[in-house]
């Protein structure tokens, strides 16, 4: 069964939508997904010239909303937003350049109507680059 594309179920668009697929839903539980960087994108051009790197900041967005796919997924968050509330224990583990791909997974921990945490990593080529713990609010999407 082919899994909706992220901008089926994601608010994000382009220039800032990070996820282009998902390769697993696991309902309730998390999913995996990817993020193909061609080289073509414009943060490239500014950190750094001369040594084109992803900024760890976008890894962590691109596991949010990894994590915001898995949630919105889930027919009781119909209508609802998850925003950040907090990123605890992010580490940065090695330097992701023009023409990786990022493989991205998110495990969903706790949840309530309000809020919700989950951990999350980054791997190119199976090694971590990124790995950290999201926190999130819920807001109405109207």
């Amino acid at each position: 069964m082919s899994l909706p594309a992220p901008s089926e179920v994601l608010p994000h668009r382009s220039p800032f939508l990070l996820l282009d697929e998902v390769l697993e839903l696991r309902l309730g539980e998390g999913a995996t997904g990817q993020w193909h960087l061609t080289g073509d994108e414009e943060f490239f051009i500014g950190h750094f010239p001369g040594r084109p790197t992803l900024p760890g900041v976008l890894m962590l967005e691109a596991i949010a909303q990894l994590g915001a796919y898995a949630v919105l997924s889930d027919e009781c968050h119909a209508g609802k937003l998850p925003l950040f509330g907090g990123v605890e224990k992010a580490r940065f583990r090695r330097q992701v350049v023009p023409g990786d791909t990022l493989t991205l997974e998110i495990t969903l921990g706790r949840m309530s109507a309000r809020a919700g945490k989950g951990s999350g990593r980054a791997l190119v080529g199976g090694e971590v680059a990124c790995e950290t713990e999201i926190l999130f609010v819920f807001a109405d999407a109207d």
